[in-house]
Formats: structure tokens, C-alpha cells, sequence
């Protein structure tokens, strides 16, 4: 039986689980969930997830939400499969964790105001708040200093290979290439390698081949 998730592509959360699964090669039935008529707050959906937000994963008797959930959940359930994401080590799974932290405590909120103001307010009809962006170009230009001395010390973040830590950082970081703020990336040269191996993942590669045209 394929492992199911239900989402929608512009999603970035679900774009970060549908990466951690094809990273992983496993045939996964795409469902998706039409936002525009609230299928997410319907009963059927809310009984996945209480919190009716994508993505949710079904595989046989068990359902996960939440997308940073559902990566861990991949890794670890199919350890065996494609890509390791993980390391088993508690020592450098110690150090991978503590980046997975990052992304999601400092990287992703800062990254999420700047996509909205630089990204998604354009496709909406709204107008950026140029106060905003010049106050989170800063934080990130901050975190970008750090992650920049981070990978002088190793080719990714959680140490020597590619990671959760890693693919957490996707979805965001594409749109961001598409803004003002790339040149934040491409200033810092071990940043910019980084950025520019992560995007070219073959997993990656086949999540933006389901964009909408």
C-alpha cells in the first residue's frame, strides 16, 4: 500500500515533506487538498489533523501532521531506503538536531516574513512593507554570518553529509532565490555553495517539477 499525503504544492510545508520523500525513493499517492474550498476544515480532513493545515501523511495504521514531523517520521520509518537523512550516532545526531533547531526556531521565522513581503504579497496584489524587509534582511544577514562560519567546519550543517537539517532549509531558501535577498546567499561563499547543492538535489528537482504552469 503507497503512503499517502495530502497537501497542496504552493505549500511550503508540504514541499518539505514531499522532498523528505522522494528523497527517501518511496512511491507516495499524492492527495490534493483544495485550499480555495476549505477541504482542510472539512470533518473528513480535521479528523487527520485536529488543526486542518497540510500536509498529513497516512502510512498503513498511522497519520502524521505536521511537516518537520512527518520528515523525522520518513527518515527514521525507512531508515533502509534511498537517502540517509539522519545519523544514528548519538554524537553527530546530537550536532544534527541542534541545526534542525535552528532552522526551525531562528531560520524558518525569519525567512517566512521575508517570503511573504518579497514573494507572496506580490502574487496576492499586496504591497510589500519595505520597513519589514529591511528589518528581517538584517536578522537574516545575522544568521547567514553564522551559518557561513557553521560550513568552514563542515560541508552541511549537521556535519558531513545531507541531512534533515539540511532539507528543512529548502523550500524557503528557493523562493529566497528569487528575491532581492539572494544576494544575502550569494555574499557568503560556503552559504552560496551550500545553497546552490541543496537546490540541486534530484529530489528537489522533481518537488519543483510539480509547480503549477
Amino acid at each position: 500500500m503507497a503512503v499517502k499525503l495530502y497537501g497542496f504544492v504552493p505549500s511550503n510545508a508540504t514541499l518539505r515533506a514531499l522532498v523528505s520523500l522522494f528523497e527517501k525513493d518511496i512511491d507516495v499517492e499524492f492527495v490534493k487538498v483544495h485550499m480555495a474550498n476549505r477541504e482542510h476544515k472539512t470533518p473528513e480532513f480535521l479528523s487527520r489533523n485536529p488543526f486542518g493545515q497540510v500536509p498529513v501523511l497516512e502510512d498503513g495504521d498511522i497519520t502524521v501532521f505536521e511537516s518537520r514531523a512527518i520528515t523525522k517520521y520518513v527518515a527514521e520509518a525507512y531508515s533502509d531506503k534511498g537517502t540517509s537523512l539522519v545519523f544514528k550516532d548519538s554524537k553527530k545526531s546530537a550536532i544534527q538536531t541542534v541545526w534542525m533547531e535552528v532552522e526551525g526556531q531562528k531560520f524558518d521565522p525569519t525567512s517566512t516574513r521575508l517570503t511573504w513581503e518579497l514573494h507572496f504579497k506580490q502574487i496576492f496584489g499586496l504591497t510589500t512593507d519595505e520597513a519589514v524587509v529591511i528589518e528581517f534582511e538584517k536578522k537574516l544577514a545575522d544568521l547567514l554570518d553564522v551559518y557561513e562560519h557553521r560550513l568552514t567546519e563542515s560541508k552541511y550543517l549537521g556535519r558531513d553529509r545531507f541531512t534533515l537539517a539540511d532539507l528543512h532549509h529548502i523550500p524557503n531558501t528557493h523562493i529566497l532565490m528569487g528575491t532581492k535577498v539572494k544576494s544575502l546567499f550569494d555574499a557568503r561563499p560556503r552559504v552560496s555553495e551550500w545553497t546552490f547543492d541543496i537546490l540541486s538535489r534530484p529530489a528537489w528537482v522533481k518537488v519543483t517539477s510539480m509547480f503549477p504552469k
